[in-house]
């Protein structure tokens, strides 16, 4: 069942390990079958260097599991929140990287202070509020994602395809399995960056909205045109 896509969420949780932003087993990477309302994950606490395609669990939006001899991940519950909210998003990753963990202890925002951030990111990189006692003790997993969706309000989840949970770590996501580890690649270096920006400069100011627009339309506008068109490849 959905053999390519437990190829895909494979290749992507490996990766994480590749770029250097997990230990242990300390991440994991969904992907979802849209039209089959399936979401593919990674087993909970299954060691990376032993881990095999056939290892990923299926489950359906209720969290059961569908095929796979592991439990999933403790994180599904948060995945699949975003999955139900956000019908644009194919793929979900958490990781407890070092820099975006930081700033996600430290509860503060990744600001925008130039364009490598503007790139990828639309604004600022935000972090959540705080969870409750309660939404810790009941339902917790559920509850991140709930924090998370709250936290993004009404903007476009695209624009912005990340997030830092207080206390605990970072969020992305994409249309892909591979895009959302792709933008947890990027969002753990630009959260180094503006950290070590702030250090040098405990007053610098973000990017100016001018320049943000420039860079991140020329890559996401409708008259984008940074890289190679289809005609030129």
């Amino acid at each position: 069942m959905l053999e390519k896509l437990k190829e895909e969420v494979y290749r992507a949780n490996m990766e994480l390990q590749e770029k250097g932003l997990i230990i242990y087993t300390w991440g994991n990477v969904s992907g979802i079958d849209r039209e089959k309302k399936l979401i593919v994950i990674k087993p909970s606490g299954l060691d990376y260097d032993n881990m095999k395609a056939d290892d990923m669990v299926v489950v359906d939006f209720d969290g059961k599991v569908v095929e796979g001899k592991y439990k999933p991940s403790s994180d599904t519950s948060t995945h699949i929140e975003l999955y139900k909210k956000y019908p644009e998003i194919g793929g979900v990753v958490h990781t407890h990287s070092t820099w975006a963990v930081a700033f996600a202890q430290a509860g503060m925002d990744i600001p925008a202070f130039g364009t490598t951030h503007a790139d990828y990111f639309f604004g600022d990189i935000l972090c959540t509020r705080e969870l409750s006692e309660a939404e810790i003790t009941n339902d917790y997993e559920l509850n991140t994602g709930k924090v998370i969706i709250e936290t993004i309000g009404d903007k476009d989840p695209m624009e912005v395809p990340a997030i830092v949970v207080k206390n605990h770590g970072p969020f992305t996501w994409g249309k892909t399995a591979a895009e959302s580890v792709y933008n947890a690649v990027v969002l753990e270096k630009v959260a180094e960056m503006a950290y070590k920006t702030m250090t040098l400069n405990s007053e610098v100011k973000p990017v100016s909205q001018f320049l943000l627009n420039k860079h991140y339309y020329r890559k996401h506008g409708a008259n984008a045109y940074y890289g190679q068109s289809s005609e030129d490849k």
